[in-house]
């Protein structure tokens, strides 16, 4: 049979161009359904394009090894509009290798090294304030708290939220993953006009770091600094998208993951007690080093369970660039593929019991039971492959040090009578915001 008479994957169009799109921003079980309804593959129409849904750990090897052959990077209209289009994560091909390679060295282990004291200090000041709160609607007070982490540590701003690109910033940030009308009123609209003044500000620090003699030894300082094979620096233009995008990637996901982190551990005080355990080992007046942290096996299994479970992004946009097939379904070329992460993450065969919060299942006993395949690919909170999220070992240390300073001095309950049902739009968290009360430990 050849590819051509191969039958597209089941699923319904929906409504001319819109197709299902209301749906799939307004329901966060949307994926889940018709994965239930049409098994592991489905077809649909998102923002006027036909899309097909994949799902589980062949699946996002099928599409993750297929970059830039079968498959390019793609992302809603909206997303392409607010990161600008040289950012990394609209780069393809060889400069995407390339400015991979240059933004990387603000990741390597000695920068992170050099991130721990001001990681510390922040957490620190965060932890008394909600102290002094007793009761607090936490998730709000946590995207603070992770802006402020991003902006001292790239582009070195201080309290970064309590400014005027702080404020910006937040808007920029709910028009990301919107319906792309331009209009003053829309999310969209004031998320485009925020981007320019958040352009303007970057663009001010930007040069004052180039014509200094000092360039710093933040994120920015090092990008400042950083050439190419060819010698080349990055030019302010490029920059500017460059940090824009380090600033989404260090506050936005990492708030969700840091939130669930709150959610489920309060919810599962038997986990909380056993991080509290292994937290007896390392002395409190001895300073957090990698080393240190890596020690730390337990609450690394935790961290693993928490993206698990709960994954900040659910899956990621491909535009088919050759036609293909997969499971005897044709996929045509100029069609988007989505592969998915959070019901990959639910699937029983990799994960039995998959809806049970059980950090143990992240052993490296249980885990070798697994295929090189599965760990590789049925695992993939910050997807895969060459398009890995490149912060992922700054967000592991942001999460990993938050935790200790938390689990150690401090305990907070869930109020009552709030909704705990995940918003998943432009990434997850409680709907009511995540209401505690706070206090110290004795």
């Amino acid at each position: 049979m050849t590819r051509s008479t191969l039958p597209l994957p089941p699923g319904e169009f929906g409504l001319p161009f819109l197709g299902e799109t209301l749906n799939f921003f307004g329901d966060p079980d949307f994926a889940t359904k018709r994965f239930q309804q049409h098994g592991s593959i489905f077809k649909t129409r998102l923002l006027g394009k036909p899309t097909i849904f994949i799902q589980g750990a062949d699946a996002n090897r099928f599409i993750l090894t297929g970059e830039n052959q079968t498959f390019q990077v793609s992302w809603p209209p909206s997303t392409k509009a607010l990161l600008g289009k040289l950012s990394l994560a609209l780069q393809s091909g060889d400069l995407h290798q390339k400015r991979r390679k240059l933004l990387a060295q603000a990741f390597m282990p000695r920068a992170l090294a050099g991130y721990i004291a001001t990681m510390e200090d922040i957490t620190r000041h965060y932890l008394q304030r909600w102290q002094a709160q007793e009761q607090l609607t936490w998730y709000p007070e946590l995207r603070n708290y992770t802006l402020d982490v991003a902006c001292k540590l790239l582009i070195g701003l201080d309290n970064g939220s309590q400014t005027p690109l702080g404020h910006q910033f937040e808007t920029w940030c709910k028009g990301l993953f919107s319906i792309p009308l331009p209009l003053p009123w829309t999310r969209f609209g004031q998320a485009k006009q925020c981007r320019d003044r958040l352009l303007q500000t970057i663009e001010q620090i930007i040069r004052e770091r180039q014509q200094s003699a000092d360039p710093g030894d933040d994120t920015l300082g090092l990008l400042v600094q950083a050439t190419d094979e060819e010698g080349n620096h990055l030019s302010a233009e490029e920059l500017k998208d460059q940090v824009l995008l380090l600033l989404f990637a260090g506050h936005e996901t990492l708030t969700s993951a840091v939130a669930s982190f709150c959610l489920l551990t309060a919810q599962h005080p038997d986990v909380l007690e056993k991080i509290r355990q292994e937290q007896q080992q390392f002395p409190d007046d001895r300073p957090l080093t990698l080393e240190s942290l890596r020690e730390m096996t337990y609450l690394e299994q935790v961290l693993k369970e928490v993206l698990r479970i709960i994954p900040p992004v659910g899956g990621g946009f491909r535009t088919v660039i050759q036609d293909c097939e997969y499971k005897g379904y044709q996929i045509p070329k100029g069609w988007t593929v989505l592969y998915q992460i959070g019901t990959t993450h639910q699937d029983s065969t990799l994960y039995p019991q998959p809806d049970r919060f059980e950090p143990e299942r992240f052993n490296p006993d249980r885990i070798q039971s697994q295929t090189v395949d599965q760990q590789k690919y049925g695992y993939i909170p910050f997807g895969g492959g060459i398009r890995e999220c490149l912060g992922k070992e700054f967000a592991r240390l942001e999460m990993k040090i938050f935790a200790v300073h938390l689990a150690r001095h401090y305990h907070w309950e869930l109020l009552p009578e709030q909704s705990l049902d995940m918003v998943t739009i432009p990434t997850p968290h409680p709907r009511d915001g995540l209401q505690v009360r706070f206090g110290q430990r004795e």
